[in-house]
């Protein structure tokens, strides 16, 4: 069994490291407890219209009308689908693209202009034509997806590819190494920390898609309950679907971060 030993001065360094920690999570959550208790008194006061902004009491009322009458972890459960399958195609195609257009410089050049014209295209544009594609159901919400976040990952992952210590391809050409072994013992360690920031980038991506597809087309998710709501005028259900694709997306951006402490763990071994 082995044991670490730290100096005095380290050990002092790491406690300090913790008791911030829980000073940064405290007032975390001091101030979403302290926007909540105003949001709950300005309602209770009469100074906003519950009808208009609702309230935490109303929101909490709606989730559990939700889950009383069953539909609560369905809905959840069709959005949920439907942004992590899109977030994963994204993730990969990405990337196998943005190492594609790497690798040859001839199809960047071809290629990077119409990538340019593509992300700065509103993908709500397309809407019509998605469905015309893909029909009415979680198929074309997950096409609409990919559609946002792809470009982000192929335009975000080339550049840290291309963005590459160049002396230090040069001095592994220098010593025979071919183009493949620069990618593997080069180009893809030092961009850990561009594919970490990617995904956090394509968690809302991902989100903002999956819902800007319910918007357009669906038949159940969160996003059809927020344009429901929004349509006859049950604006707690419109909060309500906002607070839970809220919890959802934090929760996945935390899990990312995981990822990025458990890569950051294993380059220090």
């Amino acid at each position: 069994m082995k044991h670490q030993s730290f100096s005095h001065e380290h050990a002092l360094y790491l406690r300090a490291r913790k008791k911030n920690l829980a000073l940064v999570w405290i007032l975390r959550l001091g101030i979403l407890a302290l926007l909540l208790g105003a949001w709950e008194l300005v309602t209770a006061l009469g100074w906003i219209d519950p009808f208009i902004m609702s309230s935490p009491s109303r929101i909490a009322k709606t989730i559990a009308s939700l889950y009383a009458d069953g539909s609560l972890f369905y809905h959840i459960g069709v959005t949920l689908w439907e942004t992590l399958a899109g977030f994963a195609i994204a993730v990969v195609l990405g990337f196998a693209v943005a190492l594609l257009l790497w690798w040859s410089d001839t199809v960047r050049r071809v290629l990077e202009p119409y990538i340019v014209v593509i992300n700065a295209l509103p993908k709500i544009a397309l809407g019509p034509l998605i469905i015309v594609w893909f029909g009415t159901g979680s198929e074309a919400i997950v096409f609409m997806t990919v559609l946002v976040g792809i470009i982000v990952a192929i335009m975000h992952m080339l550049s840290a590819f291309v963005g590459t210590d160049q002396n230090k391809i040069l001095l592994m050409r220098s010593m025979g190494a071919n183009k493949w072994q620069i990618l593997q013992k080069l180009v893809l360690p030092s961009s850990y920390p561009a594919v970490i920031s990617m995904l956090k980038i394509n968690v809302g991506m991902a989100w903002i898609g999956s819902i800007m597809g319910e918007y357009i087309v669906s038949r159940a998710g969160l996003g059809y309950l927020i344009v429901y709501g929004g349509q006859v005028f049950k604006l707690d259900l419109v909060m309500s679907a906002t607070f839970i694709l809220c919890v959802l997306a934090a929760g996945m951006y935390f899990l990312v971060v995981l990822l990025e402490k458990a890569l950051v763990k294993n380059a220090e071994r």
